[in-house]
């Protein structure tokens, strides 16, 4: 596994989540549980990219964009 693996895939994962938020937003509100468990698919996809990320981020040596020696404007 590469980063640039880990990338594609969390790129992939982006347009299906843009394209499951498109589904959410095409079905009746009728019935509910179908507009809930859409969100819930939604929720996964963002989930699954943030975890991909956290991959590339150990990939990189673990060091997080927030991980700072000062807090910023101190």
């Amino acid at each position: 596994m590469t980063k640039g693996d880990c990338e594609a895939l969390r790129r992939e994962i982006k347009a299906v989540a843009e394209r499951t938020m498109a589904l959410k937003n095409a079905i009746p509100t009728e019935p509910s549980e179908a507009i809930a468990n859409v969100m819930l698919a939604y929720r996964h996809l963002e989930d699954a990219s943030m975890r991909l990320g956290k991959a590339i981020q150990a990939l990189d040596g673990g060091v997080s964009v927030y991980d700072k020696t000062q807090v910023p404007g101190a």
